[in-house]
C-alpha cells in the first residue's frame, strides 16, 4: 500500500509540475507580448518534456496592402500552447492577437490559430534596409518552432509609361517590333497587347512573339498587321493604357513585264505598255519608277511621205517610180559598203588576241566599267544592256545572281562576239578563243557598282555566280623534314609544322581550309560555335612530332561563366568532343588565350571550338563596324552596321561582301561585349546634322533578337540605314551610331566622312599584313634559331633535382596545367617550344623568351647557392644578344 501510495503520488506530482512548467511559460510569453516586465523576449525552448515540436498548418503569406485597407496575416500550428507575431525583430502586443483554439480529432494535438492585422500607416511608419515583415513563433511543451517571413508592401501603379510604343512604317515581310516599358508598381504590373482595342493572342499566332521584355515582336509583317497597337499594364491596384501607336506595313509597286509590240502606227513608231499591279503600291507604298508606255520607231527611220512607211508608198506617176529606183541604188550601194566595211573589221578581229568588240561605243563612253581581267568572269552570253545597274538596300535580302543582274535592256549596245560569228542582233551564246576575258558593265555616277576607293586599284566586280556558291577559303604548301608555317592571310588561322615533324626524304602538300558556308556543326542546346570550322589534311598524313594549329575564338574568356571544348569531325560527318579545354589530356594539348586557341595535335582533319555558358555573365567579343556607300538616288547614302563574332576570318568576309557592294569602311572597328542574358541589340543612328541630312521616320533605330546574335556565325549580322541629303551640294556626314545591349554593354561609332570618294580618308582593314608569306618553309618560318633551340632542348629535357627542367620552362611561358601531356614526349622541351612558335607568330617576343630563361638562371642559382661555370651551362646573355 505505502509503494502503491507513493507511486501515485509520484505520478501526480510529474503531471502537476508540468502543468506548472506550462504556466509559467505562458506567462512568460504573454507578459512579453504584453510588453510588461516580466520578460524581454519569448523563450527560443524549453527544458525536454513529453510531446513534440508544433508544426505549422499555414504560414503567413507575403501580402500588399491596396490604398488603406489593412491586410490580415494568419498562421496556425500544431500541438501550440501559444502563437505570437514578431514584426520586425519586435513582438507584437498580446491585444493585437485574435486566437482560435481547436482539437485534432485524428491526433489529439491542440491547434492553435492566431492572425493580425497589419495598417498602411504601420508600413510607412516603419525604416529598415528591408521590406516590412512579420514571422509566427509558436510554443509547445518540447519547444518553439518560426514561421517563414511574410513581407508587407504597400501596393501602387505609377500613371506614366517609362516608355510608350512608337508608330512604325515597315515593308511588308519586314520585322516589326513595338517597344513599352510599363509604369513602376508594385507587384510588377503585367503587360498585355491591344490592336484595334482587341486583346492580342501571341499563342494563337506563331509570327507575334509578346515574351521578350514586355516588347511586341512581329516575325514578318502582314498588311494585317496594319493598325493601333496599345500597351495595356494592370496589377492588383490598377490599369495602365500607352499611348497608341500607328503601325502601317506598306507594299512598294513593282512593274508588270512589257506588254508585246502594238502594229506600226501610220506616224511610224510603234508602243508597249507597262501596268503598276505586281503588286499594286499598298498603304503608302512607292508607285513604280520608270516609264508606264513606251514608244519607239518601227521603220528603222525610214519614214517618207507623210511618214508613210516605205511599203505603204505607191507609185503616183513615172517619176515617183524613178525617185524609187534611184533611192533604192543608193540603199544598195550603202548596203555593199556596209558589208565590205563589217568583212574587213571581222578578218582583222579574228587574227587579234581579243575575241571581243563592242558595238555603239559613242554610247558606252562615261557609262561602262571595263573588268579586270585577271578576275575572268564566266560571260557566256551576248546580250544588250540598259541603263545604270545598282545594288539595292542588302538588308535580308540575297545578293543579286547573274540571271537577275544581267538581264537584256534596250538602250546602250554592249556585244560579246567571237571571231568565227557576227550577230547584229542578241546572240544566244559566244565562244571565247582568246586567253584574255575583257567585258564591259553598264553603271550609274551614284549606283552601288562604282570603282572601289583609289587605294585599291582592282575592281571590285567579279563572276557574282562564283561569290554566291563560295564556301570556303583555302591555302596549301608543301613541307618536308625541315617543317613550316602555313598561314591562312587576314583570317587568324595557321598551321606550324616543326622541325622533323615530316620523316626525311619525304614531302608532303598540306592546305587548310576555313568554311565559310552554312555550318555543319549544330549546337545543341545552350552550346554555341565560337570559331570557325577549320580543316587541314591531309588526313592519311602521319607525324612523329605534334603540330600546332591556331584558331581564332570570340569567348571572353572565363573558366568561371564557359565551359569550351574542341571538337572534331568524323569521316561520317558527325562531330565528336576531343577534349574541354580545362580537362587534362595525353592525346592533345590546347591553350586558350584571350582571341585565339592553339591546340596541339597528331592527327588532321576538321576542328571547331563550342561554348557552353556556365552563367548569364558569359561573354561573346563581337566586332562592330559601320559602311557607307552611293544609294542609286543621288540624294541617298546607305549605312551598313555589322555585329560579327570577333574573329578576323568573320570581319575578312564582311569586307569582302562590302567590296563587292561598293561599301567603304567609315571608322575603325570596335569591340563590344555581349552578354548571355537573352537581351537583345539595339542599333541607333544619333546626332543627325539638322537641314543637311534626314533619316526615315520610325527607322533611326532598329533591334536585334537575342538569339539572333548570340548565334550570328551563321550569317554576318547587320542593319542597314538610309540617309538622305536636302541639297546635293551637301558633301560631309558626321553622325554617331550607337549599339548597345540591353541591360548589357554598348560601343560609339563616330562617323566623320565625306561622301566624295576623292575626299575619303582611307582606314585600314587588317592591322596584319600576313598575306605576303602563306606558306614558309625551313628555318625562316620560325623565330628561335634551330641551334639555340637544341641547346635549350638538351638543356630543360634533362630531369634535375633543382626543379631546372621542363617544368620550369613550361611555368615560365604560362603553361601551368595538363602538364602529363608534355611527360609523354619524346621531347618535352620542343613541344613546348612548338607552342610558344604558335603563339607568338607575329610578335616573335624573343626577349620575353631570353628574360624567361634567365629568371631560370637567376632561380637555379640561388636554390644551389653556387656559381656554375658557363662551360656546363647555356650563355643565356650571350644567347639574348644575339637575337634571343
Amino acid at each position: 500500500m505505502g509503494r502503491a501510495a507513493a507511486a501515485g503520488t509520484g505520478a501526480g506530482g510529474a503531471r502537476r509540475w508540468l502543468r506548472w512548467l506550462e504556466l509559467c511559460f505562458w506567462a512568460a510569453g504573454a507578459a512579453a507580448a504584453r510588453g510588461t516586465d516580466n520578460g524581454e523576449a519569448l523563450p527560443e525552448s524549453i527544458p525536454s518534456a513529453p510531446g513534440t515540436l508544433p508544426h505549422f498548418i499555414e504560414e503567413p503569406d507575403d501580402a500588399y496592402i491596396i490604398k488603406s485597407n489593412p491586410i490580415a496575416l494568419r498562421c496556425k500550428a500544431r500541438p501550440a500552447m501559444q502563437i505570437f507575431f514578431k514584426c520586425n525583430g519586435e513582438w507584437v502586443h498580446q491585444n493585437e492577437h485574435v486566437s482560435e483554439e481547436s482539437l485534432d480529432e485524428s491526433s489529439g494535438l491542440k491547434v492553435r490559430e492566431v492572425f493580425i492585422n497589419v495598417t498602411r500607416q504601420q508600413v510607412e511608419d516603419f525604416h529598415g534596409p528591408e521590406d516590412y515583415w512579420c514571422q509566427c513563433v509558436a510554443w509547445s511543451h518540447l519547444g518553439t518552432s518560426k514561421s517563414r517571413k511574410a513581407s508587407v508592401r504597400i501596393a501602387y501603379l505609377r500613371k506614366n509609361f517609362e516608355q510608350d510604343p512608337q508608330g512604325r512604317e515597315v515593308p511588308i515581310e519586314g520585322m516589326i517590333v513595338l517597344h513599352c516599358r510599363p509604369p513602376e508598381g508594385v507587384p510588377a504590373a503585367e503587360v498585355e497587347w491591344l490592336k484595334n482595342e482587341e486583346p492580342i493572342d501571341s499563342e494563337q499566332d506563331e509570327n507575334i512573339d509578346t515574351r521578350a521584355d514586355h516588347n511586341l515582336i512581329i516575325r514578318q509583317a502582314r498588311l494585317s498587321d496594319s493598325g493601333n497597337y496599345t500597351c495595356m499594364a494592370a496589377n492588383i491596384v490598377a490599369k495602365r493604357r500607352s499611348l497608341s501607336a500607328t503601325v502601317v506595313v506598306y507594299v512598294d509597286g513593282s512593274w508588270e513585264v512589257w506588254s508585246e509590240w502594238s502594229v506600226c502606227s501610220p506616224e511610224c513608231e510603234h508602243l508597249r505598255i507597262r501596268e503598276c499591279t505586281a503588286p499594286p503600291p499598298r498603304n503608302g507604298g512607292k508607285f513604280c519608277e520608270g516609264l508606264s508606255q513606251e514608244s519607239e520607231n518601227c521603220t528603222d527611220g525610214l519614214c517618207i511621205l507623210d511618214k508613210k512607211p516605205l511599203h505603204e508608198i505607191k507609185p503616183q506617176s513615172i517619176e515617183n517610180a524613178s525617185d524609187i529606183a534611184l533611192y533604192s541604188g543608193l540603199g544598195a550601194a550603202v548596203v555593199a559598203v556596209a558589208v565590205l566595211v563589217i568583212g574587213v573589221t571581222l578578218y582583222r578581229r579574228s587574227h587579234s588576241d581579243y575575241g571581243v568588240d563592242v558595238i555603239d561605243s559613242s554610247a558606252l563612253t562615261g557609262n561602262s566599267l571595263l573588268l579586270n581581267p585577271a578576275m575572268q568572269p564566266d560571260l557566256t552570253v551576248s546580250r544588250t544592256y540598259s541603263g545604270p545597274i545598282c545594288l539595292q538596300d542588302p538588308l535580308d535580302k540575297e545578293l543579286m545572281t547573274e540571271s537577275s543582274l544581267f538581264n537584256p535592256l534596250s538602250d546602250i549596245k554592249v556585244k560579246v562576239q567571237s571571231s568565227f560569228m557576227v550577230s547584229l542582233g542578241v546572240s544566244e551564246r559566244a565562244e571565247y578563243p582568246g586567253k584574255n576575258r575583257l567585258g564591259t558593265f553598264p553603271h550609274g555616277n551614284n549606283c552601288a557598282f562604282s570603282t572601289v576607293h583609289p587605294r585599291n586599284k582592282t575592281p571590285f566586280i567579279q563572276n557574282l555566280s562564283s561569290l554566291a556558291t563560295r564556301t570556303e577559303l583555302r591555302t596549301t604548301g608543301v613541307f618536308g623534314h625541315l617543317g613550316g608555317r602555313l598561314v591562312m592571310p587576314n583570317t587568324g588561322v595557321s598551321l606550324l609544322i616543326p622541325h622533323g615533324a615530316i620523316p626525311e626524304e619525304n614531302s608532303w602538300e598540306i592546305y587548310m581550309s576555313i568554311n565559310q558556308g552554312e555550318p555543319s556543326l549544330q549546337s545543341e542546346g545552350s552550346e554555341v560555335l565560337l570559331s570557325p570550322e577549320v580543316t587541314c589534311g591531309p588526313p592519311d598524313m602521319v607525324v612523329t612530332t605534334p603540330f600546332a594549329l591556331t584558331i581564332p575564338h570570340c569567348a571572353d574568356v572565363s573558366a568561371e561563366h564557359w565551359n569550351i571544348h574542341l571538337k572534331k569531325r568524323t569521316q561520317q560527318g558527325k562531330w565528336e568532343e576531343v577534349m574541354s579545354v580545362e580537362d587534362e589530356s595525353t592525346s592533345c594539348y590546347c591553350l586558350l588565350d584571350p582571341f585565339a586557341c592553339h591546340v596541339l595535335l597528331d592527327s588532321f582533319g576538321t576542328y571547331a571550338l563550342t561554348g557552353e555558358p556556365i552563367t548569364d555573365c558569359a561573354v561573346k567579343q563581337l566586332k562592330v563596324a559601320v559602311f557607307g556607300c552611293m544609294s542609286c538616288n543621288s540624294l541617298d547614302y546607305n549605312l551598313r552596321v555589322y555585329c560579327v563574332d570577333n574573329t578576323p576570318c568573320a570581319f575578312q568576309e564582311v569586307v569582302s561582301d562590302e567590296r563587292h557592294q561598293g561599301g567603304q569602311l567609315l571608322e575603325e572597328p570596335k569591340l563590344l561585349h555581349f552578354k548571355g542574358n537573352t537581351f537583345s541589340l539595339q542599333i541607333s543612328v544619333l546626332d543627325i546634322p539638322p537641314f543637311l541630312w534626314r533619316i526615315k521616320p520610325f527607322t533611326a533605330c532598329q533591334e536585334v533578337p537575342f538569339s539572333r546574335v548570340w548565334c550570328s556565325n551563321r550569317q554576318p549580322l547587320h542593319c542597314a540605314f538610309s540617309l538622305e541629303r536636302y541639297t546635293p551640294t551637301t558633301t560631309e556626314l558626321s553622325c554617331k551610331i550607337c549599339i548597345r545591349q540591353l541591360k548589357g554593354h554598348e560601343q560609339i561609332l563616330q562617323v566623320e566622312t565625306s561622301i566624295l570618294e576623292s575626299e575619303r580618308e582611307t582606314i585600314t582593314f587588317f592591322a596584319q599584313e600576313d598575306s605576303a608569306f602563306p606558306a614558309q618553309t625551313g628555318p625562316k618560318a620560325f623565330k628561335i634559331p634551330y641551334s639555340i633551340r637544341q641547346r635549350i632542348c638538351a638543356t630543360f629535357d634533362t630531369p634535375n633535382a633543382k626543379g631546372k627542367d621542363w617544368q620550369m620552362l613550361a611555368q615560365k611561358n604560362s603553361i601551368n596545367r595538363n602538364l602529363s601531356y608534355f611527360a609523354t614526349q619524346s621531347s618535352p622541351s620542343a613541344v613546348i617550344l612548338n607552342l610558344w612558335e604558335a603563339r607568338h607568330q607575329h610578335d616573335g617576343d624573343l626577349d620575353s623568351l631570353a628574360c624567361a630563361l634567365e629568371e631560370i638562371g637567376r632561380t637555379h642559382m640561388k636554390l644551389s647557392n653556387i656559381t656554375e661555370s658557363q662551360l656546363d651551362e647555356p650563355d643565356f646573355n650571350y644567347s639574348r644578344q644575339n637575337g634571343l
